[in-house]
């Protein structure tokens, strides 16, 4: 069984698309604990709604990064999965958790690598590309270049505006996120 720790600064919707799938016994996983480095991140509170352990540590800490490690490892964590999380990972922390981070991001990597949230999106538009996507990958030291595992596409529409985009990219996310812990391709 997958025990995942969860990692993420903004809405963690895709949060909820884990938790759908554990409550359906689609995913053979528990989440054992939702860290953010925002205390005010409205992932927290959503994994408060579903009586999910919580941790909301100070990034400004000289330690920060230690104390994250110690928190999934003493939550018995096996997987950490990065929602949404706009924080850089030392190399130290790769290096606990070596194959054990999965990061979703919501463009086809390589393409529109590097961007987060709203901005990979509205440069999607921007370049005017026919097709998006995101993509499911293990965390390497290099940002959004580690091993692909799985992505998937949808078309960009001449309508879109970056939210109608986004939404779309995200329910993509939360499926191909429970494809790849199901299979077990990491």
């Amino acid at each position: 069984m997958l025990r995942l720790g969860i990692l993420g600064s903004t809405r963690g919707t895709d949060m909820l698309a884990l938790i759908s799938a554990i409550k359906t016994n689609r995913l053979n996983a528990t989440i054992n604990l939702v860290a953010s480095n925002k205390h005010d991140a409205i992932i927290l509170q959503r994994a408060k709604e579903y009586h999910l352990k919580t941790l909301y540590l100070d990034p400004k800490q000289t330690d920060y990064h230690q104390k994250l490690s110690s928190a999934f490892k003493n939550a018995n964590i096996n997987m950490i999965i990065l929602i949404g999380y706009m924080k850089i990972l030392p190399t130290s922390f790769i290096n606990d958790w070596q194959n054990k981070i999965i990061n979703v991001h919501p463009s086809l990597l390589p393409a529109f690598a590097g961007g987060i949230n709203n901005n990979v999106h509205e440069a999607v538009l921007n370049a005017g590309v026919k097709e998006t996507g995101c993509t499911v990958h293990l965390v390497t030291e290099q940002i959004d270049a580690g091993p692909i595992l799985l992505q998937k596409k949808c078309a960009v529409l001449p309508n879109d505006t970056v939210e109608t985009l986004k939404q779309r990219v995200q329910t993509l996310e939360g499926e191909a996120l429970i494809e790849v812990l199901m299979q077990g391709v990491f």
